[in-house]
């Protein structure tokens, strides 16, 4: 799997690290997305995906290959 994340895109919501802290942080001066680990392991798939369907800026895209 691998994540990539568009920063210009991000909003700051934080629904990515509710839904994956131990994927996603966000910077403490803007809010803005910061990826911890762009090629986890097979068992954080869900919890990606969940994160980039609860992005409301579709900042983050998951491929699974």
């Amino acid at each position: 799997m691998r994540i990539a994340i568009d920063e210009d895109k991000c909003c700051g919501a934080g629904q990515c690290v509710l839904a994956a802290d131990d994927l996603f942080d966000q910077r403490d001066e803007d809010g803005v997305v910061v990826l911890l680990d762009a090629t986890p392991p097979a068992d954080a798939l869900d919890r990606a995906r969940e994160a980039a369907a609860l992005c409301p800026a579709a900042a983050i895209d998951v491929h699974d290959a």
